[in-house]
């Protein structure tokens, strides 16, 4: 038989209720005390036969709310957001917005998706068949058709070597948690995509950012690359061709990297497509979430064998065509020396900040262009590489071309020469 006696008991100034549990000659007598904590630090005792044998100290929860953000919360610092969402300015409103900053390039309609590929997912819907969830890794007959198209004699690859993610950023962010551990650092390029740092700190990994040579194109600066590894690093990532400098690194270049990284013996993880990396662990890694999009992979294999090759031809020639009016009128600006890119949608251009001496910096040069001109840029700041801006070249031709004119006409409005920024820095 079982008993409950409830007894008020006042100990260290807090209430607490002493329970006691009677079986035959038993007592078992539960008494808190206050450890002033989130925790009641609580007494036991064993009564028998008129005896009291302490058995020690127990810990007992204190409710009480306490709810904080974690620390990979605390850790997570998007340099993009945190500089452009802080931007308090508003365009010219006799000028209408010109935004050359979002990589997007579907926003201006003259891009469009390839009627295939619409076609294609259309169909997995309406079919019903990809409407579940699917193996983490991605379906056995979409990772066959991604590993078919993509094979070839030097790097062959089987259905195995493909995991399928949600977008680039997970593939980059499973490829940083496979190979880095909390306290172990990772190489980054400079100036580079915002996300591997953005990633790696919140997962307690230090990066380490190495240079990128805007004269020679933005090749590697093999030198300082080769400084910074220690024991603590755990891969070196090579994004090729570049955001934000739309650079293609030459054969001879990218052998010369790859011997860096042989001699150091770091792992590459390559931002263009994933070649004979260790899977073991991105299998585990997968199945933290359900995997990617379904329809869009019931759809991939026709996406990937019927969209025409001139869709390809057609979009590259835009935006070599984009690149060269845009580097083209660029060059001609006083203050402005931009770099020729090969790849990507995107173009860097330097700020000489010596003839704008009115502003402080790259922030403070594509605010003043948003106010005065309604273009929009982006600071390159945000890519860890101050005084540049960033183009995106997947705007209407025309449009390259008007914002183009309004940066020249800003640019002669605050240019100084030599002399003349020598007067106003005096001046200040």
């Amino acid at each position: 038989m079982i008993s409950r006696d409830w007894t008020p008991n006042l100990t260290g100034g807090s209430l607490f209720a002493a329970e006691a549990l009677r079986m035959d000659s038993y007592l078992i007598q539960v008494t808190g005390h206050d450890d002033h904590g989130d925790h009641a630090m609580l007494d036991v005792h064993l009564k028998t036969n008129g005896n009291t044998v302490p058995l020690g100290k127990a810990k007992g929860r204190k409710p009480r709310w306490a709810v904080r953000a974690s620390e990979m919360s605390k850790k997570t610092f998007n340099p993009v957001r945190a500089i452009v969402d802080t931007m308090k300015v508003e365009p010219n409103p006799k000028k209408a917005m010109i935004s050359l900053s979002l990589g997007d390039p579907t926003v201006f309609g003259n891009l469009p998706t390839n009627n295939e590929v619409t076609r294609a997912v259309k169909e997995v819907l309406d079919s019903g068949r990809c409407n579940g969830y699917a193996p983490s890794v991605g379906y056995q007959s979409c990772r066959e058709a991604v590993a078919a198209f993509y094979t070839c004699p030097e790097a062959p690859l089987e259905a195995q070597d493909v995991i399928l993610t949600s977008g680039c950023s997970q593939a980059i962010e499973l490829a940083l948690a496979v190979l880095a551990n909390p306290g172990q650092n990772i190489l980054v390029p400079r100036p580079g995509f915002s996300l591997y740092k953005t990633l790696a700190l919140s997962m307690g990994i230090e990066v380490k950012l190495y240079n990128l040579l805007p004269e020679k194109a933005w090749e590697i600066d093999l030198k300082h690359l080769e400084s910074l590894v220690d024991e603590k690093t755990a891969c070196l990532i090579v994004n090729n061709p570049s955001n934000p400098c739309g650079s293609v690194f030459s054969k001879r270049h990218l052998q010369k990297i790859l011997a860096v990284a042989s001699r150091q013996c770091v792992p590459i993880l390559a931002d263009e497509i994933y070649g004979d990396m260790i899977r073991d662990g991105l299998v585990r890694l997968s199945q933290r979430i359900l995997g990617p999009c379904t329809l869009v992979q019931g759809a991939l294999e026709r996406i990937l064998h019927r969209t025409p090759p001139e869709f390809y031809h057609n979009t590259l020639s835009i935006l070599k065509s984009n690149a060269d009016l845009c580097y083209t009128a660029l060059s001609a600006i006083p203050g402005l020396r931009p770099v020729r890119p090969a790849g990507a949608m995107y173009l860097m251009v330097e700020i000489q900040m010596e003839h704008f001496p009115e502003f402080e910096n790259d922030v403070e040069f594509t605010e003043r262009l948003i106010s005065e001109q309604s273009v929009f840029c982006l600071p390159a700041t945000c890519f860890e590489y101050p005084n540049f801006f960033r183009v995106v070249i997947t705007v209407p031709e025309e449009m390259i071309l008007e914002a183009c004119s309004r940066i020249q006409e800003f640019c002669e409005m605050h240019y100084q020469g030599a002399e003349g920024a020598q007067d106003l820095e005096c001046d200040k």
